[in-house]
């Protein structure tokens, strides 16, 4: 805890007590408190004042040994009721977030360069830059549908100088993996989301359909011919792809990437037929007419492409898939840090000039009520998506 070391006996040579502060200990009746900042130092003083030898010196002198004695056992045990009932760090890390950050930020990007996470992280970190005044790199660290990146960040020092900039599939891989090389609930904690959106269903422009319903029956008349992309096994695209294939009961062959971005240069050139991507790397090669977009996978149409129709009114009405990003850090990162990242990202979020940038990729800003609240919806999505996973007979990898 705050109080360091051991509360040891000294030598007593008489049967007074003496009394002495040097700002971050308190030596009282053969006791010697050591604390780590003066704030606690003073909190134990103020508990201890009205039992002190302060009152007792005033009233009868130098108290006597028994008297001592009854000081000692009440010393400690104040003190140890300060351990308990005060968390462990409050008063370090308060003066570790005010000054925060002192350094450069990595911030990490579970995905390759150029897919949808890596813009919208970059947009998020060059906000941020601006915001706190120290610069926040972007890692790009690809591989296993997250799980590389992921793993960075939830081992990394709690200290708020590695974060990770992450998506949906930190609560996919929970339920798609038979294990983990960490435990997303105990290793990671949540600090807020910071966008949202729907996907786009592009097709290469060398397959002869210009709709839903032109793809489907295609699909159907052509099983097994219809090869789609991802980022990676267990990546949203992935498992979102695989539940749309089961919904309409046609055969899809998944080609895994490193990187969203490389898989959407193979749709362009018509080594695969199909992608559920986001708008970031999609929307302008849609404009060029390098592919089309034939569908949109969320509840309603988007304001960036409105001509383009949602799946659930082309026939699947109970489909929906919407990407979320979010900034997580690892999970013994200090309350009073948290905070002040959390706000920092709330009011870079409501920036025009960002917002803006989002928007243009087609996603919504989007800030949680707080770090708590993110992380109860983190624990929803990964129970949400387990069930369907399970229901729709994806097996664990």
């Amino acid at each position: 805890g705050r109080i360091r070391g051991e509360i040891s006996a000294l030598p007593k040579t008489s049967n007074s007590c003496n009394w002495s502060n040097d700002g971050v200990s308190t030596q009282k009746c053969g006791m010697r408190f050591s604390f780590i900042t003066q704030q606690d130092s003073m909190i134990f003083r103020f508990f201890t004042s009205g039992f002190s030898g302060e009152r007792k010196l005033q009233q009868h002198g130098r108290p006597t040994c028994l008297e001592a004695d009854i000081l000692r056992v009440i010393g400690a045990g104040v003190a140890l009721l300060i351990w308990l009932i005060v968390p462990s760090g409050t008063h370090a890390a308060q003066p570790l977030a005010e000054k925060y950050p002192i350094k450069p930020i990595r911030f990490v990007v579970p995905f390759a360069p150029g897919g949808g996470t890596d813009i919208i992280a970059r947009i998020i970190a060059q906000g941020l830059t601006e915001e706190f005044g120290q610069a926040f790199v972007v890692d790009n660290r690809p591989g296993a549908g997250g799980v590389i990146g992921t793993e960075i960040v939830a081992k990394a020092v709690p200290d708020g100088y590695t974060l990770l900039l992450g998506n949906i599939s930190v609560a996919f891989n929970v339920g798609l993996y038979k294990s983990l090389p960490f435990d997303t609930a105990k290793d990671l904690r949540g600090i807020t989301l910071v966008a949202d959106a729907p996907n786009l269903l592009v097709v290469t422009s060398k397959l002869p359909v210009s709709s839903f319903k032109e793809f489907v029956a295609y699909a159907r008349a052509n099983p097994g011919k219809i090869a789609y992309g991802s980022g990676g096994v267990g990546t949203g695209v992935h498992l979102a792809t695989e539940l749309l294939g089961k919904e309409l009961k046609v055969s899809l062959l998944h080609i895994p990437y490193k990187g969203t971005g490389l898989a959407m240069t193979d749709v362009i050139s018509g080594q695969i037929q199909m992608m559920l991507s986001t708008f970031a790397p999609a929307l302008p090669q849609a404009k060029l007419g390098r592919l089309r977009a034939i569908a949109v996978t969320g509840r309603k149409r988007s304001s960036t492409m409105p001509e383009v129709p949602t799946i659930a009114e082309s026939g699947l009405p109970e489909y929906e898939y919407t990407t979320w990003y979010a900034l997580l850090a690892s999970a013994a990162l200090p309350n009073p840090v948290v905070r002040r990242i959390f706000e920092g990202v709330r009011l870079v979020s409501a920036s025009p000039d960002i917002g803006k940038k989002l928007q243009e990729q087609g996603v919504d800003p989007t800030i949680s009520a707080s770090p708590e609240a993110f992380n109860n919806y983190v624990q929803q999505e990964i129970k949400k998506w387990a069930r369907a996973m399970r229901n729709a007979n994806i097996p664990q990898q």
